[in-house]
């Protein structure tokens, strides 16, 4: 069972705060069960409950301190997830981004990169579906990146770079996540 105050993953939903752990006093609910209430780091007025008995939801502490840092350190280790079918590459996207995995979050991000860097050469655009994966692996990373490492939303990916650089990994120059 989780703490009030702790931060969570909650699917695509991203990280979470905690907020409270109680019944709720909506019609229609049942007032006897308790819920988790939920606050989205990057919607702060939005709310999200929770049964806690739930076992169907998708739900995990954030990384610790060195949980976050042994991430960053595999990041040029983690590989693509590179499927042709557009149906079944959106189907993985999908649960990639529900299953809280943070590995899969960059898996579709170095997936997402490569592939979209194929289309520019060929005078294409991003399609809307990669875009929309993109976008919520990334937002989903680096909030629990910067929750996790105590630092700005907006200096993880320097962080992420520094920190390949000081490892003398080349990974980051040529896939940037």
């Amino acid at each position: 069972m989780f703490e009030k105050g702790e931060y969570v993953v909650y699917g695509s939903k991203g990280v979470c705060e905690i907020t409270d752990i109680s019944t709720i006093n909506i019609s229609g609910m049942n007032r006897e069960k308790l819920y988790y209430f939920l606050r989205p780091v990057n919607d702060r007025d939005a709310k999200i409950f929770i049964p806690v008995d739930s076992d169907k939801i998708q739900m995990r502490r954030i990384l610790t301190q060195e949980e976050a840092e042994s991430l960053v350190d595999s990041i040029p280790r983690i590989g693509c997830l590179w499927i042709a079918d557009e149906k079944q590459r959106e189907y993985s996207y999908r649960q990639a981004v529900n299953g809280c995995d943070c590995r899969d979050w960059v898996r579709i991000l170095k997936t997402l990169w490569k592939r979209n860097r194929e289309r520019f050469a060929k005078g294409k655009k991003e399609t809307a579906m990669d875009k929309k994966y993109f976008r919520i692996a990334e937002d989903n990373l680096y909030t629990e990146l910067a929750v996790s490492l105590n630092i700005d939303q907006k200096q993880v990916k320097d962080y992420i770079t520094h920190r390949m650089e000081q490892d003398g990994e080349k990974e980051a120059e040529t896939v940037p996540v």
